[in-house]
């Protein structure tokens, strides 16, 4: 039997299905083994997104690919006056945040794919995914699909980890990516592929000024690009025209 092809090399079809089953291996170690990935950073770069949402019109607001719902959770823990829906394809993920969120009102789960976001145009003020995107095949059509429910002049937010620039950064941090971080987090999950996937991503994500193209490509403007933490994570900001 020929061993399996690595997840970043499988056709679309393949790379979804197998991703969706690796979330959902990982569920119940993620947010920790997140805390890890990220140096325990990942928690003041989701704060510094959201003090950046606006919400003047409908006071809504939409998590995609939200895992354990962590960004939608900070969100409406800011801003007081908002409601916020976080949508997740994998169930093992929608079931963790539900335990997370537990009887919160202000935030609804839904399983859902953000290719095919089950809203109507202009349903939100704010759109945004937290370390998901560059796990969607279809980066594009995931951009086109959070600017349409988004209102016109709304915010399509990217929190997304790249590899960082800055030459003296660069190969350390890529080293503790592909070296340190899969055998660590391996250990600890029982799950050694799935943090080999994750770091193999990470150095294969589009640079940010290549991503801010994207962006624009999917018919945002005034897009902006953050960079936190040396460059490890940008926060990407893009705005539907039209206000």
């Amino acid at each position: 039997m020929s061993e399996e092809r690595p997840i970043l090399a499988a056709p679309d079809p393949e790379r979804i299905s197998r991703v969706r089953e690796m979330f959902g291996n990982i569920e119940g170690r993620y947010d920790f083994l997140n805390r890890l990935l990220s140096l325990r950073r990942d928690v003041s770069w989701r704060r510094f997104a959201v003090r950046r949402m606006r919400f003047p019109q409908t006071r809504r607001f939409l998590d995609v690919a939200t895992g354990t719902a962590d960004l939608a959770v900070e969100a409406v823990r800011h801003h007081r006056e908002i409601g916020a829906v976080g949508i997740d394809f994998v169930p093992g993920m929608i079931e963790g945040a539900r335990h997370k969120v537990g009887g919160a009102g202000r935030i609804r789960l839904l399983q859902g794919d953000a290719l095919a976001l089950p809203f109507a145009d202009g349903s939100f003020d704010v759109a945004a995914v937290a370390f998901g995107i560059r796990n969607m095949p279809d980066r594009l059509g995931a951009l086109r699909e959070m600017a349409r429910v988004v209102v016109p002049g709304g915010q399509v937010m990217v929190l997304e980890m790249h590899l960082p620039e800055i030459p003296v950064v660069r190969p350390c941090y890529r080293f503790y990516l592909c070296r340190i971080l899969p055998r660590l987090a391996g250990a600890l999950s029982g799950n050694p592929e799935a943090y080999q996937y994750l770091s193999e991503s990470i150095v294969a994500f589009p640079p940010p000024r290549v991503f801010s193209e994207i962006m624009r490509s999917a018919g945002l403007e005034a897009v902006e690009c953050h960079s936190l933490t040396l460059g490890v994570t940008c926060l990407h900001i893009g705005n539907k025209p039209g206000r």
